[in-house]
């Protein structure tokens, strides 16, 4: 079988520009105490502040033990809060905190200057395609089992 079609790369350039940018951006973040991994979900609840574990958990596609920990750091390091869930009482909802969202506007700004330079001479329809083909990808995976 030739190794060479774009169907036996698609998935693993995609995995290998993922593994890029987080190491990148663990370097350009490390200063500040902060993993890409932090950013990312803390970049979550800037975008949709109000989700519960559950919904962050799927939203990010981590195992719930990993967040757990993730959001005990953020949350002693007063960046997110817990707060009650008025239609569900046995969860909380996840917000960032003031400092949280001012401390994001120094993490996002050094993002998007990486990001800018990762895709510097692409072109934003080229971008399109990529986009709908990997939401296609993942779309056609949500329903996969594990073996």
């Amino acid at each position: 079988m030739d190794q060479k079609t774009p169907r036996d790369q698609f998935l693993f350039a995609n995995a290998r520009v993922a593994r890029r940018w987080r190491k990148l951006l663990d370097e350009r973040l490390n200063d500040l105490g902060v993993t890409q991994a932090r950013w990312s979900t803390m970049v979550c609840l800037q975008r949709s502040g109000g989700l519960t574990q559950r919904e962050l958990t799927h939203l990010m596609a981590v195992e719930n033990p990993t967040l757990v920990r993730l959001l005990d750091s953020l949350e002693e390091q007063g960046l997110i809060e817990r707060r009650p869930n008025m239609r569900d009482r046995r969860t909380k909802l996840l917000y960032l905190t003031n400092a949280g969202e001012r401390f994001m506007s120094t993490l996002n700004e050094r993002a998007s200057v990486l990001r800018h330079e990762m895709l510097k001479d692409i072109e934003n329809t080229d971008l399109e395609v990529a986009l709908r083909v990997l939401e296609r990808v993942m779309e056609n995976s949500a329903n996969l089992k594990n073996i």
